[in-house]
């Protein structure tokens, strides 16, 4: 059963002049616990598809359902709330807080929820024991390595335990070794049934998933075993 539909998804940039399509009438289907690499050339789309599936980014044309809801038709404060309760993300840049120490920087997304300080420590530590850095938890971010910086970063994204994890080149600042203990993290994390939905350059990469979608010029091109799409 799908959990995350596109239907008809299209975002254009720019004037009636200037106008851009990034991403053209795009239908997609993603199961629960479904784990999906989108791969294509810089300036494809994947990244805007992605945005757009994650609710930080509203297309131009079509919807997109998340359980069945319409996430874009939500009030924004509402799309706000639903972001924080059902998705999490992980971009290249690490984006951690370098003057917060590494629980601190878990601890983030839950600075606005209803836990008690003694809760958001004890989820951040279990999220911190998930991807193995519990011993590090009050260094800061200069005092780890690259590879650990991005498995906080997951710590991060997943603390909250959100059914859905978007994770954008998440192993784009990691040499070999590092990217692929990220990957068998994210794939541990889907085996528990995490849906993940990741954008990558690496083919290698994008072979830990349960299937691979080429994006180019803004359309979808799905690889085996899903039939290629017409755009």
């Amino acid at each position: 059963m799908s959990y995350i539909v596109a239907n008809q998804v299209a975002k254009e940039f720019g004037d009636k002049e200037n106008k851009v399509s990034a991403v053209r009438r795009i239908d997609l289907s993603i199961a629960q616990s479904e784990f999906i690499s989108i791969m294509g050339e810089s300036g494809a789309g994947k990244s805007t598809l992605l945005s757009m599936l994650g609710g930080l980014l509203s297309p131009s044309k079509g919807e997109i359902l998340i359980g069945g809801i319409n996430i874009y038709g939500l009030k924004r404060d509402k799309l706000a709330d639903f972001r924080r309760e059902f998705m999490g993300f992980i971009f290249q840049s690490f984006q951690l807080v370098p003057y917060l120490n590494v629980i601190e920087n878990v601890q983030l997304p839950l600075a606005v929820t209803h836990y008690s300080e003694a809760e958001k420590k004890n989820l951040a530590t279990s999220a911190l024991e998930r991807v193995g850095l519990k011993d590090k938890a009050f260094r800061l971010p200069n005092q780890i390595s690259g590879g650990e910086q991005e498995r906080v970063a997951i710590a991060r994204a997943v603390v909250n335990e959100p059914p859905i994890l978007f994770a954008d080149e998440p192993t784009g600042n990691l040499d070999s070794r590092n990217s692929e203990e990220v990957m068998k993290l994210l794939k541990r994390l889907n085996s528990e049934g995490q849906t993940i939905v990741m954008v990558t350059h690496s083919r290698r990469n994008a072979e830990h998933a349960d299937r691979i979608i080429e994006v180019a010029d803004g359309c979808l091109r799905e690889t085996t075993p899903v039939r290629a799409a017409a755009c």
